[in-house]
C-alpha cells in the first residue's frame, strides 16, 4: 500500500478526472473499502467537496465547494495551462483587471513546474509573438499539435535547422526526403488561432512566413546556424504582410481612392498591405479564405474603391450591390 499522503493525492487526481465507483477507486489504489472511506474523509477535511451517491450508478465525485481548493495537473495539462496563460498575458484579452491575475497565476505555475517542463514552456514562450486581434469574419482554425510547436520552439532556442514536409509539395519519384525543406527557424507567431513560423528557406534562399499547420514530419536537424539579419525589425508585421500577399486561398488587389496614410490609419494591420499610388489613391493587397470575408473587409473601409482582381470578387460585389439596391427599392 502506498504511503497515506501519496495515496490521497492519487485519489484526488482520479476524482478530478471524473466520477468513480467505490470499487473502481479501491482497485486503482490497491486498498480496502474502509481505507478508501478514510481517504475520502481526509480530502473533505482538506476542503475538497467529495460527494457520494448510492445505487447502481452511484459513486464518488468531486463537487463545487465554498472555496477554491488546490488543483492537481498532469504534465501535459500543466504545460498547456502555462502556455495558455502566458499567451493571454502576452496578448490583449480585452478584459479589464485581468492582467495582474494572469501574471500571478503564471508565477505560481512557474515556481512549481519541474525543470523539464519549465524548459518546454520557456522555449515556446520565448519563441512566440502574438499577432493583433481582428474584427469581422474569422477564418477557419488551423490547429497545430503541441508536440510540433515544442520541436519548433526547441530548434529556435538551440539555433538548429528544421526539416519538414510542406503540404502541397509535389511528390517526387525518388525518396521521401526529396519532398523535405530545410529552414532556419527564427520566430513563432500566433495570430487568429493560427501559427506561423518566420524562417529562412535554405533551398529557396528566401525568408518565409510558413503556416505551421502545413508542415508535417517536423524535426530538428543536427546543423547549427549563425543568425542572419532579419527581414524586418517587427516579425509580426512581416508575417502579416506575407500572409496578405501569399498566405490565403483568395487574394485581392483593390485601388482605394484615398491617400495611403489615410487607408493605413483606417484598417487593422492584419487586413492587408497598403501601397501608395499618388497623393489621392493607393492600392490595398489583401486576402482571406473566402470572397465573403474580403467583401466584409472592403465594406468596413468606408472609402470609395475599385476592385482590380480577382474577377470572382468583382462578380460577388456586384451581386451584393444588386441585393442592397433591391432592398432599398422595396
Amino acid at each position: 500500500m502506498a504511503p497515506t499522503t501519496t495515496r490521497v493525492l492519487r485519489l484526488l487526481s482520479l476524482l478530478q478526472d471524473r466520477s468513480h465507483t467505490g470499487r473502481e477507486l479501491a482497485e486503482h489504489l490497491g486498498v480496502t473499502g474502509r481505507t478508501l472511506r478514510q481517504d475520502i474523509q481526509r480530502l473533505r477535511e482538506l476542503g475538497y467537496p467529495v460527494h457520494a451517491a448510492r445505487g447502481a450508478v452511484g459513486g464518488y465525485r468531486l463537487g463545487q465547494g465554498a472555496k477554491m481548493p488546490p488543483l492537481l495537473l498532469d504534465d501535459d495539462e500543466a504545460v498547456a495551462v502555462a502556455l495558455a496563460v502566458g499567451l493571454a498575458e502576452d496578448g490583449s484579452t480585452g478584459i479589464a483587471d485581468i492582467d495582474a491575475s494572469l501574471t500571478r497565476a503564471l508565477a505560481k505555475l512557474q515556481r512549481i513546474l519541474p525543470k523539464r517542463l519549465q524548459r518546454k514552456v520557456t522555449a515556446l514562450r520565448s519563441a512566440t509573438a502574438v499577432g493583433p486581434a481582428t474584427v469581422g469574419s474569422r477564418e477557419p482554425d488551423a490547429p497545430v499539435p503541441a508536440a510540433t510547436l515544442t520541436v519548433v520552439a526547441g530548434a529556435i532556442r538551440d539555433g538548429a535547422t528544421l526539416l519538414a514536409t510542406r503540404a502541397g509539395t509535389k511528390p517526387q519519384p525518388q525518396t521521401d526526403t526529396d519532398n523535405e525543406v530545410e529552414v532556419e527557424p527564427y520566430r513563432l507567431i500566433s495570430w487568429r488561432r493560427r501559427w506561423f513560423l518566420v524562417a529562412y528557406d535554405l533551398g529557396a534562399h528566401a525568408w518565409r512566413a510558413l503556416p505551421v499547420a502545413d508542415l508535417t514530419g517536423v524535426r530538428a536537424a543536427s546543423r547549427r546556424f549563425a543568425p542572419r539579419s532579419l527581414p524586418d525589425d517587427d516579425l509580426v508585421a512581416f508575417v502579416l504582410r506575407e500572409v496578405a500577399r501569399t498566405g490565403w486561398k483568395v487574394h485581392a488587389r483593390v485601388t482605394v481612392l484615398a491617400p495611403a496614410e489615410t487607408v493605413i490609419a483606417r484598417i487593422n494591420p492584419a487586413v492587408g498591405v497598403v501601397e501608395a499610388v499618388d497623393s489621392h489613391s493607393s492600392v490595398l493587397v489583401t486576402g482571406a479564405d473566402a470572397l465573403e470575408t474580403i467583401a466584409v473587409y472592403l465594406s468596413m473601409l468606408m472609402m470609395d474603391f475599385r476592385v482590380d482582381g480577382p474577377p470572382e470578387l468583382v462578380a460577388h460585389i456586384r451581386t451584393l450591390a444588386r441585393r442592397y439596391t433591391e432592398a432599398l427599392d422595396g
